[in-house]
């Protein structure tokens, strides 16, 4: 990385932002955990607040990074599931429908975990080999720990809920609903039997680990119709992630997709095999995006102390080590830190509130924000902003 043409890196901490929390004294998880690297980089940039997810829309990883990474949602957003299809080489013909499909566990009447206890990719292969002939030609595909894949030619307008919105409630009444719901409902009905007597769930049960005794179809969508990044930006970027998700965005706009072997989408993720990933492809291309999903895992399972240790872990293994490399590149850089969305401990879901942004490097006017939190950045320089719009302003295409 040596010359002198501007280099830029998102740093993207999924779900980080959350609510003043009495049990920190009415600080958030940002404000608690102590976040060196983030706060230097405040203290040379510019704060703001950014709208992800905007009105009427789902407040997912799918619409907020779709914001972030400069595409306006409420053009460009078809579903969730259709991105992921993409990351997992699934390509979608007119009048296909992909699903999400999670490995999920009920127990007495409600859902329990959205994960299934995260279960490996290995064994949720296993089990979703054995669900395939339940789908239209079979169309059914093993993905990431509980993430799967379907593709149908219905269901389209189905009102669906993503499981990890109702842990812990009673499930039923979530079940796909409206035109093309009986089919969906269908489909998971006739699954449950064959969950219920698999042996991974059977090793599962024997090892106190949770069975994943349901498929939950949701997030659907068809094929997204987007401009290149290229296009819209006029420089070349490449995506750093463990989720699928992220990847099929990343593969939609036509950017590079890094794979990091060891990059988990939790909190034992590989971040320096990510932050060599994001090094070695700015010698190719201008733009990184570099996504952590772990402080979101952490907000799911309402676990405080783990989402505090994600975002310490992203402090130190991912913010401080890349802007080192970025100042020895011998280029000027710019630098975009955020979360896409809130994932608050006591909701243990996402909400659409505006997160907080750091947008540091050459040409960045400096504010008075001397850390990165929720409370300094309602504070910060570029006051409250519309997401999609950050990477244009950060490009220098609205300086």
């Amino acid at each position: 990385m040596n010359g002198s043409h501007m280099k830029f890196a998102i740093l993207l901490g999924d779900g980080m932002a959350d609510q003043a929390l009495p049990e920190l004294s009415g600080r958030t998880p940002l404000q608690a955990a102590s976040t060196g690297s983030m706060d230097a980089l405040a203290a040379r940039g510019r704060l703001g607040m950014a709208t992800t997810v905007p009105p009427g829309f789902p407040a997912g990883s799918d619409v907020a990074n779709l914001s972030v990474m400069g595409y306006d949602p409420r053009r460009y957003y078809s579903g969730r599931a259709p991105l992921e299809a993409a990351a997992m080489g699934v390509p979608l013909k007119d009048g296909d429908i992909a699903f999400r499909c999670n490995l999920v566990t009920v127990q007495d009447g409600r859902m329990a975990d959205y994960s299934a206890g995260h279960i490996s990719s290995a064994e949720g292969a296993e089990i979703i080999r054995s669900l395939r002939h339940l789908v239209p030609g079979e169309r059914l595909y093993p993905g990431v720990s509980y993430r799967h894949l379907a593709v149908l030619e219905d269901g389209a307008k189905a009102k669906c809920t993503p499981p990890h919105d109702i842990t812990g409630q009673p499930f039923r009444k979530f079940l796909p609903r409206g035109p093309g719901g009986e089919i969906l409902k269908d489909i998971m009905d006739r699954a449950a039997p064959i969950l219920a007597s698999h042996p991974v769930n059977s090793r599962r049960v024997s090892e106190g680990k949770r069975p994943a005794n349901m498929i939950w179809l949701w997030g659907q969508g068809p094929a997204p119709s987007m401009p290149r990044f290229r296009q819209l930006y006029g420089r070349d970027g490449a995506v750093i992630s463990a989720v699928d998700l992220l990847k099929g965005i990343g593969i939609y706009a036509g950017m590079e997709v890094v794979d990091v072997p060891g990059a988990t989408g939790t909190i034992d993720t590989d971040y320096e095999g990510k932050v060599e990933g994001a090094c070695r492809a700015l010698h190719n291309v201008d733009v990184v995006y570099l996504h952590v999903e772990a402080p979101d895992e952490a907000g799911h399972a309402g676990d405080l102390d783990q989402k505090i240790e994600a975002i310490e872990l992203f402090d130190c293994r991912v913010v401080g080590p890349m802007v080192e490399a970025l100042e020895a590149s011998g280029h000027p850089w710019r630098v975009l830190l955020m979360p896409d969305h809130p994932t608050p401990i006591p909701l243990r879901t996402h909400t659409a509130e505006p997160v907080p942004f750091l947008m540091a490097g050459e040409g960045i006017a400096p504010d008075r924000c001397r850390s990165f939190d929720e409370v300094a950045a309602k504070d910060g320089g570029f006051g409250l902003v519309e997401g999609f719009e950050l990477m244009g302003r950060m490009l220098g295409r609205h300086d």
